[in-house]
């Protein structure tokens, strides 16, 4: 089985550190003003420091499910100073992120593995698959990347090179294809070649396109046809940047494509990182990879400990 979602590399804090620098001076800071000294932690405290989880883009309700945590801990005596209550924070916000795993479709050993990549356009969609492909590559993978946007000329363009980047094979056809003729002919390629995985390239689609959002389904039925299980995974690109706007799309992707699992790009262009816990508990679902730059190894595995870990250390 490909092992897209291995253990995190002995760099992804500091990685992390860096990406999320601008949310970490921001949350880190206020809440180590909160903190400071021997001040007992009461009402006013709990509500300076739920202002604090706010700004980060944390979430309402997110915010409200910890800030009521800690107080029934603080009414049973739990937490007698600010640094037992840094802690809790940091442990709830961390079972917070602890979203239940979507499993995959699909028996493990099913090859070509699918993964479908959607998300609206301007997300990174097409980047991330570059960078996805040169993680499996690295793995000593063999990749069929698979240019069903048909829709823009300009996406069929852009995963060409990063195709070429990664060393990879691309399969195409001419702008306005039909899509799911176009997964059929990456699908069947990738068989006779005997690949490890095809990775899936589909149109940014608005959750208010309701006739693209039948083409995808329509892609997907093509998939299922020719590999079992296919697609076994549908990974959600979200832009950081757009914090709450962000779960709007989120929401109608989930219920109607299938989401296994979330990647997060931009994350080093936002002081609002805390978007990362509310799309985890809101939706539901696993956060697999974060974007941490524009380097093609700036795509790391998410870990909620170590995330929590680089918002606040």
């Amino acid at each position: 089985m490909i092992s897209l979602f291995g253990p995190p590399e002995p760099t992804l804090l500091e990685r992390l550190k860096d990406s999320v620098s601008k949310t970490r001076t921001e949350l880190a800071a206020k809440v180590e003003q909160i903190l400071t000294g021997d001040r007992p932690v009461d009402p006013a405290l709990l509500a300076e420091l739920e202002s604090a989880l706010l700004s980060a883009d944390i979430g309402v309700q997110t915010t409200k499910d910890v800030l009521a945590a800690l107080r029934t801990q603080v009414n049973e005596h739990k937490l007698e100073g600010s640094a037992a209550l840094k802690s809790e924070l940091k442990r709830q916000i961390v079972r917070m992120l602890a979203a239940p795993a979507v499993s995959p479709n699909g028996a493990g050993n099913v090859a070509p593995r699918v993964i479908f990549v959607v998300g609206v356009n301007g997300v990174g969609k097409t980047t991330t698959i570059g960078k996805l492909a040169h993680r499996l590559t690295a793995e000593g993978r063999s990749v069929v990347l698979c240019a069903a946007d048909t829709f823009r000329a300009a996406a069929i363009e852009q995963l060409e090179v990063w195709a070429k980047r990664s060393g990879v094979e691309i399969v195409k056809q001419k702008p306005g294809a039909d899509p799911a003729s176009v997964v059929f002919d990456a699908l069947s390629a990738a068989r006779a070649r005997a690949a490890d995985a095809v990775i899936v390239d589909t149109a940014g689609r608005l959750h208010t396109k309701s006739n693209l959002m039948a083409e995808l389904e329509k892609m997907k039925r093509t998939a299922a046809k020719l590999v079992p299980g296919a697609p076994h995974d549908v990974l959600l690109v979200l832009d950081a940047t757009t914090g709450q706007n962000g779960l709007a799309q989120a929401r109608v992707f989930t219920s109607q494509a299938g989401v296994t699992g979330i990647v997060l790009t931009k994350l080093d262009g936002t002081a609002k990182g805390g978007i990362v816990v509310a799309i985890s508990r809101e939706l539901g679902l696993p956060i697999r990879f974060v974007g941490t730059g524009e380097k093609m190894d700036d795509l790391v595995p998410f870990d909620a400990q170590t995330y929590v870990n680089s918002l606040f250390d």
